[in-house]
Parts: C-alpha cells; sequence; structure tokens
C-alpha cells in the first residue's frame, strides 16, 4: 500500500553512508603523506584552466574576505590575494603551508593569512568562527569522515557564499581508466550527490555545475609507477580473493608497459603547481568535480 511505501531518498542517511564509504574506500588523510608531496609542487606563475573557472563561478565581490579550506600549496590563494582579496588560506599540511608562503613571497602578497588547520580541527580555537568570511571556499580539498560537519563548517563560516568543488565520477586518488582496462568495476565514484542530498536535507538549495580537469601523472621510473597503480588497484580489490587480486597485479603491469611514455613535459610545471615527472601516460587522465555552491 501506498502509506508503508517510504522512498529511500527521505530516510537515507546520507553522512553515515559517506562515512561507511570512507571506511571502505581507503585510510584517513595523513599530513606527512601531503608534506611529502608538497615537495614536488613548484611555483605557480599564473592560473590554470580550473582556477579560472572556480574563481569566474564563485562570483566574488571585489576585495571580498575568503577562507579557503584545504588551500594546498595556493592554487586558489594566490590569484585571489593577486586581485587583493583578504584570505586564510588553511591546510593541515605544514609542508603545503611552506610552499604556499614561498609562492606568496615571491609574488609580493601581503593578504593571504596561511593558517594550519584540519577539517577535524576546533575551528573556533584557530580564531575561524561565524561569520569569519564572506565566501567560503573548499576546492577539491573535502576529504574527511564527517562530510556534514564540514559542510555545515563552511556554511556557518560563510557571511554570504560557499562554493565547493568534489568529485563527479572517478576520484583523482583513482584512474577509473586503469581499471575498466583491466577488467575491475570502481564503486566509488559521484561522491557529490552526498554533498548535494547532505545539503538538501540541511534545508540549503545548492546550485551544482561541473568542471573538468586535465590529470597529467607522472613519476620517476616505472617501479614508481607500479607502486602508485597497485595501491590504486588494492583500494578497489579488497573483495577479491588471492587469486584474483593476483592476476589483477598481473593485468596492471602489462597496462603499464602499453601506456607508459617518456615525458615530453619533464621538468615544467603543470597548473597545479607540480613538476613533471620523467614518464607519463600517452593520454591525461580528464577528471570531472562538481562546482557545488549556494547564497547565504
Amino acid at each position: 500500500m501506498l502509506e508503508d511505501f517510504k522512498p529511500l531518498l527521505s530516510v537515507a542517511d546520507w553522512n553515515e553512508e559517506w562515512k561507511r564509504l570512507q571506511e571502505a574506500r581507503r585510510h584517513a588523510d595523513d599530513s606527512s603523506c601531503w608534506d611529502e608531496r608538497a615537495k614536488t609542487f613548484g611555483k605557480k606563475d599564473s592560473p590554470g584552466a580550473y582556477t579560472n573557472v572556480f574563481i569566474e563561478r564563485a562570483g566574488l565581490k571585489p576585495f571580498e574576505s575568503v577562507l579557503d579550506m584545504g588551500c594546498g600549496t595556493g592554487a586558489l590563494s594566490i590569484p585571489l590575494g593577486l586581485k587583493r582579496h583578504p584570505v586564510i588560506a588553511a591546510d593541515f599540511s605544514q609542508g603545503m603551508l611552506q610552499v604556499l608562503q614561498k609562492n606568496l613571497d615571491e609574488h609580493g602578497i601581503d593578504c593571504v593569512t596561511p593558517k594550519r588547520m584540519s577539517w577535524e580541527d576546533d575551528w573556533q580555537k584557530h580564531g575561524i568562527g561565524e561569520g569569519s568570511a564572506d565566501v567560503a571556499i573548499a576546492s577539491r580539498s573535502i576529504a574527511t569522515h564527517d562530510l556534514k560537519r564540514a559542510l555545515l563548517l563552511l556554511n556557518a563560516v560563510a557571511r554570504r557564499r560557499v562554493c565547493i568543488t568534489i568529485s563527479a565520477g572517478s576520484s583523482s586518488r583513482v584512474d577509473g581508466r586503469m581499471l575498466r582496462d583491466i577488467g575491475l568495476e570502481h564503486a566509488f565514484g559521484y561522491h557529490f550527490q552526498y554533498a548535494f542530498n547532505i545539503l538538501v536535507n540541511e534545508g540549503i538549495r545548492p546550485e551544482v555545475s561541473y568542471i573538468e580537469s586535465i590529470r597529467k601523472d607522472s613519476f620517476d621510473s616505472a617501479d614508481e609507477a607500479l607502486r602508485e597503480y597497485a595501491r590504486m588497484l588494492d583500494e578497489v580489490a579488497k573483495g577479491l580473493s588471492d587469486t584474483e587480486q593476483a592476476a589483477a597485479h598481473k593485468r596492471l603491469q602489462s597496462w603499464l608497459k602499453s601506456h607508459l611514455v617518456d615525458n615530453s613535459e619533464f621538468g615544467k610545471t603543470d597548473e597545479d603547481g607540480t613538476v613533471q615527472k620523467r614518464f607519463c601516460f600517452d593520454i591525461p587522465r580528464t577528471i570531472r568535480w562538481a562546482f557545488i555552491a549556494w547564497n547565504k
């Protein structure tokens, strides 16, 4: 009967499902890993295509203040600082913040304030409370166990607008093309749906659009590529038997031999500030991000 029907959309706890998803797909982020990654990030001379689209859609008014949560080495904080927006650039990786400060110094930017802070911290203790910034942004940086808390923190901090990007397909951590080619299904995509559903259930009406980003993975050696892609494979192969996992790893090795080539851009810095290594794939990855924004 109709009165017995309860649509899953109306009764599902999207945040609890998100938490289970995080537990299933990987270990929690470790700041020390990002400290190491920061060593490969070079100087950013100009914003890339992704950055330009994000800033355009953010719709910032002149000189509005910004919280850039998960700022990394400054993909957004630096161009915003050049436009004289006061920015609190927060990240849990001291290594990332050190590279950011170097880039700020080289550009002569004095309106961006780096702050070491994680999603899980008590933001009030860091001086980031309700209405601390006109606009709160989180670009490709929402890696947290409690998505609802993260979204509501951004909503509380912002006086006018919140803008985030979150994966709309294969995560940047996982090469979906590789998994498809070696015959493995990948179920952990479309993370933006969780964010959208949580926001709607909180009475927020977000707008959604999409940004495509080219990811050119590069490696110092074939062994490094194998280690990195074996890690990706293991993240989605937990349910396979030992025999099936071994067969998948063999297919991965063949796939890498077919697609790993000399990098024609070796030594150059890409739009994310990453210095290109000696080897890359014949076809770069395309990653689709959902741009989700709402006005207060």
